[in-house]
């Protein structure tokens, strides 16, 4: 029987990945809002930093592959950004939609009473000034909230930015595959949950972070079995591209 973290944890079991998986143009207000219509509660992010010091939602270092731009995203100023078409790659009935602030969206999601995961995405480079960045901007924007965003990264250098600038934001470790010293760099970095490739959770890999007192939570998990897999494991939160799919209650 493995023990349960002692740290509170406010969040949805059930987290929307990029806004509404696959259903509408990721990281845009309306992949967000369209999650919301599906019953989420809660939604994953990518945030990263523009030329001139504006965080916005992108998940790519590059602009091609969802946005009319082209080059690295964090090369441009803001002003430039935000006429870019961050919809018309999706769908026509999206053209038109544009990049996404974090503000806008910390707006939006906090008059909703919804939750939030940022990833941490920076342009290579700007790690620790991406996570300094983004973690200082979301402490102001969710200032007096009970329900803060969770912070997360695969990149050491934006988790220690993020713990320099709002130490009281809570903060997760991304994992690709469980390297020598996770664990231990998981509590250096202050972290309150490790967020794996979901097939890297097995029982002892879950006792091991439960018994360091951190939660444990997936990505990408699309298929029911496999969520049922980490639901008996006893780990903490899934993150789907799935928002129609599964029922996210709880």
């Amino acid at each position: 029987m493995t023990s349960a973290p002692t740290t509170h944890w406010p969040y949805p079991r059930w987290i929307a990945h990029r806004g509404a998986g696959k259903l509408a143009p990721e990281n845009t207000l309306a992949a967000l809002r369209l999650g919301a219509q599906h019953g989420w509660r809660m939604f994953e992010c990518d945030a990263k930093l523009s030329a001139d010091g504006v965080v916005f939602l992108l998940h790519d270092a590059e602009l091609e592959r969802t946005t009319s731009g082209q080059g690295p995203a964090g090369a441009l100023d803001w002003s430039a950004l935000s006429r870019l078409d961050a919809g018309a790659w999706h769908s026509r009935a999206y053209a038109g939609e544009p990049l996404a602030t974090l503000e806008g969206v910390a707006r939006w999601v906090r008059a909703n009473r919804l939750a939030l995961n940022i990833e941490i995405k920076p342009t290579p480079g700007t790690e620790h000034a991406t996570g300094s960045a983004v973690a200082a901007l979301a402490a102001r924007l969710w200032a007096g909230d009970d329900l803060p965003p969770l912070l997360t990264s695969f990149r050491a250098e934006a988790l220690e930015g993020a713990q320099a600038a709002a130490p009281a934001l809570p903060r997760g470790l991304l994992l690709d595959q469980l390297r020598d010293g996770w664990l231990d760099a998981a509590r250096r970095l202050g972290c309150g949950a490790v967020v794996c490739h979901h097939p890297l959770w097995d029982a002892a890999t879950v006792q091991t972070a439960r018994l360091a007192g951190l939660r444990t939570l997936s990505y990408t998990v699309n298929d029911p079995a496999e969520a049922e897999r980490l639901w008996a494991l006893g780990t903490d939160g899934i993150i789907t591209d799935r928002v129609d799919l599964f029922a996210p209650a709880g």
